[in-house]
């Protein structure tokens, strides 16, 4: 991922409705979830979703199909692995002891249980 992809990664993901949007993509992973129903846990009218699943599907973290009229939603993990790429590509000078608690606290954040959060 360049750094222009990577900025408007961020610029899209710095907007609240956003940011939860793709949380719960992520979550319904890799099934991907209906727009309406994003827009109902975000509790945003339709449209308003729709501008803010285009921004995260122009950002490459949220892909999308169409089946008749409903239109599936799913995180792009790819996207998300190149961000995350991005940040860590220059870590730690080629010393990867010092980015190994980083990679153990993704890695835990990754693999724990599923729980409701409050701001979810």
């Amino acid at each position: 991922m360049d750094a222009k992809k990577v900025q408007l990664a961020f610029a899209a993901l710095a907007q609240p409705t956003r940011l939860k949007a793709f949380r719960k993509l992520v979550a319904a992973h890799p099934d991907g979830l209906p727009a309406g129903e994003i827009a109902a846990h975000c509790k945003v009218p339709h449209n308003t979703m729709s501008t803010h699943l285009a921004a995260l599907t122009r950002a490459g973290l949220v892909t999308f199909a169409r089946d008749g009229r409903v239109v599936n939603y799913q995180a792009d993990l790819d996207g998300l692995r190149g961000l995350v790429g991005f940040l860590m590509g220059d870590c730690c000078g080629g010393k990867p002891e010092i980015c190994a608690p980083v990679v153990e606290q993704f890695n835990n954040a990754c693999c724990a249980p599923v729980r409701e959060s409050v701001d979810a």
